[in-house]
């Protein structure tokens, strides 16, 4: 990994530790991280994989009171970076790497939350010393300590990819190869269970009696090979459409000069 890529890295690392926090451009995404990394760095179509199967998993991932989600920036990043060296070192198949990356994603996680504390608890003084400028007028010293705050962020992410930037692609193939074929199969079911645990938590939170239905349909519709996204995601939107005029109609009424077919109401209306 030359010298230019490294940097890239580093610095996709550092905006995703930050956006851990912000929140506003999503560079802490799975997909968003993996995909930029993997372009970076001559993958882009592992990257992207990688990242999609991530991102099913981190779908369920959200801060609720005091328990933080793990760190989707870490395991994004950390995850990508090692998918790079096994690619870069040859003689492993790709499907092996991606398998193996996502595998590790979990426990990168949860290492991202032991960091994330540590800048949380770093920043406690700098919140002090943020009142103390307000007190005396000096918006640009608040400024200046609150950005600082935010690089912590970034950096602590960054310094992980960089240590893991460093070793040697040989080194990760090496181990890639002597694992042995058990711990492969098991990380190849672990890491297809990660992705479906991921979307199970977003089912959990959204099932109600109403959108059950619509859960049952989109996994029929997803075993139909022949369908392409292109053609699920129209499908999609059209039922919901569907949905929301009957909805509408079935609220109002029929004094609203409805012709009784609210089917046919809707088609007219679009």
């Amino acid at each position: 990994m030359n010298i230019v890529t490294i940097l890239l890295i580093v610095f996709i690392a550092f905006l995703a530790g930050m956006e851990g926090i912000l929140d506003q451009f999503q560079f802490h995404q799975p997909l968003v991280a993996c995909t930029l990394i993997g372009l970076v760095s001559g993958h882009l179509e592992e990257g992207i994989i990688l990242g999609g199967s991530l991102q099913l998993m981190a779908l369920g991932w959200a801060n609720v009171g005091a328990a933080v989600a793990p760190d989707a920036a870490l395991a994004s990043v950390a995850s990508a970076i090692i998918m790079v060296l096994g690619l870069q070192g040859g003689n492993v198949a790709s499907k092996d790497v991606i398998i193996t990356s996502i595998a590790v994603a979990v426990p990168l996680s949860v290492a991202g939350l032991f960091l994330t504390m540590i800048a949380r608890t770093l920043a406690i003084p700098l919140v002090h010393l943020m009142d103390s400028n307000a007190e005396k007028g000096n918006i640009r010293g608040v400024e200046m300590w609150h950005i600082l705050a935010i690089v912590m962020q970034g950096v602590r992410i960054a310094i992980p990819a960089l240590a893991l930037c460093i070793v040697p692609s040989e080194l990760v193939t090496e181990t890639l190869n002597k694992m042995p074929a058990v711990i492969q199969g098991g990380m190849a079911v672990g890491g297809g269970m990660v992705a479906a645990v991921g979307y199970a938590m977003v089912i959990n939170m959204m099932a109600t009696k109403e959108t059950w239905p619509f859960f049952v349909l989109g996994f029929i519709f997803a075993i139909i090979t022949q369908l392409t996204l292109i053609s699920l995601g129209a499908i999609g939107v059209s039922i919901a459409l569907i949905y929301l005029g009957l909805k509408e109609n079935s609220g109002g009424g029929n004094g609203g000069g409805g012709s009784g077919d609210p089917l046919g109401d809707i088609l007219n209306d679009y």
